[in-house]
């Protein structure tokens, strides 16, 4: 049995006995629908992460290790967000810049995976090691280890996007133009394999265990505490946990069924169709994370919400005091204009 088949972004094909042909171009999700996703998210997205940066650079400085990951956190997202816009336009079938754009496209969604997944790992480290083993005494010296880590994730991610970027390229067959992976001849497995074991070794075999095992330990020990505003943290911890399932762990799995599919296993028509229908789903479900991590590690955070506050307090006030002092001006012009306006008249009568 030969079998033949591209991989793309939204149009894939199969072809069996080179007669048999499998296409999913119609099981792909409404073009319109996930434009109008894309556009949404990046608008929320954008707001969100430039609020957290503005935030912690401004007002919450980043003295500590929990500040170091929400800073990186939402770069990465950030990185996300800004490559939105090429993705709704490429599934509503605008190729600007065709190479260029499917490069970018490649390459932001790969390094935001691997950075995004790897800081709320980080950052899961950094809870329980502070409310499981107290090592926030440790302050400055853990801060410059988690720059050191932090440089590590960044050149880690960029690397393993790196094949994705160079390889991706806009391809036209039978008149369908998409973004797909152009590999080497006579290594195009390989590629793959790298690729898909590269992220579920990240999204599955490291970060969802240490996400499991971090956050079970800090429940334990805030469930012992007799603090009044434990729910909350229980609320945030789940939240969390949750997030990172339902946003990473499908698309995870469906790569895993995509590798089994290399190495020969679930290669029937009705599989491929399905594994690809999920893929597109899953795909576009994990770009639309960038806009919910600000929501989760900051914006519920009572510390981040009250420095939110008062500089929109602080910002508030400077707007109402140059309100009333444009008044008071206005006022004080209109009265200087009035007693010169009088003065004048009364000149004018005793001529």
């Amino acid at each position: 049995m030969t079998e033949t088949y591209t991989e793309s972004m939204n149009t894939t094909t199969f072809d069996y006995y080179e007669t048999e042909t499998c296409t999913t171009t119609d099981l792909q999700m409404n073009t319109d629908l996930k434009a109008a996703i894309f556009y949404m998210v990046f608008g929320l997205g954008l707001i969100g992460n430039i609020t957290i940066l503005w935030v912690l650079l401004k007002i919450m400085h980043v003295k500590n290790m929990t500040n170091l990951c929400l800073l990186n956190l939402a770069l990465s997202d950030l990185l996300m967000v800004l490559s939105l816009p090429s993705w709704a336009l490429y599934v509503q079938g605008h190729y600007i810049k065709a190479n260029e754009m499917c490069k970018a496209m490649a390459g932001t969604y790969q390094v935001g995976f691997y950075s995004g997944i790897l800081f709320v790992t980080l950052m899961s480290v950094d809870r329980y090691l502070v409310i499981v083993h107290a090592v926030a005494v440790l302050g400055a010296k853990m801060l410059r280890y988690g720059i050191i880590v932090s440089l590590i994730i960044w050149m880690v991610s960029i690397c393993a996007a790196l094949p994705e970027a160079i390889f991706a390229a806009m391809v036209t067959e039978d008149s369908i133009t998409s973004c797909q992976r152009v590999y080497p001849a006579g290594s195009a497995q390989k590629w793959k394999l790298f690729r898909n074991f590269g992220e579920n070794t990240v999204g599955l075999f490291i970060s969802l265990p240490t996400l499991a095992y971090c956050y079970i330990r800090v429940l334990m020990v805030v469930k012992k505490t007799k603090n009044s505003k434990k729910e909350r943290a229980i609320k945030l911890i789940l939240g969390i946990v949750i997030v990172f399932v339902v946003f990473w762990v499908p698309y995870n799995v469906v790569v895993f069924l995509k590798t089994l599919q290399e190495f020969g296993i679930l290669t029937s028509c009705e599989a491929y169709r399905h594994i690809s229908m999920a893929m597109d789903l899953t795909e576009t479900i994990a770009l639309t994370h960038c806009c919910v991590n600000p929501v989760i590690y900051a914006f519920v955070g009572e510390k981040f919400r009250k420095c939110l506050a008062s500089m929109f307090s602080r910002y508030l006030v400077c707007v109402k005091t140059y309100q009333l002092t444009s008044t008071q001006s206005k006022v004080s012009e209109n009265e200087t204009s009035n007693t010169a306006i009088f003065f004048t008249s009364t000149k004018s009568t005793q001529v």
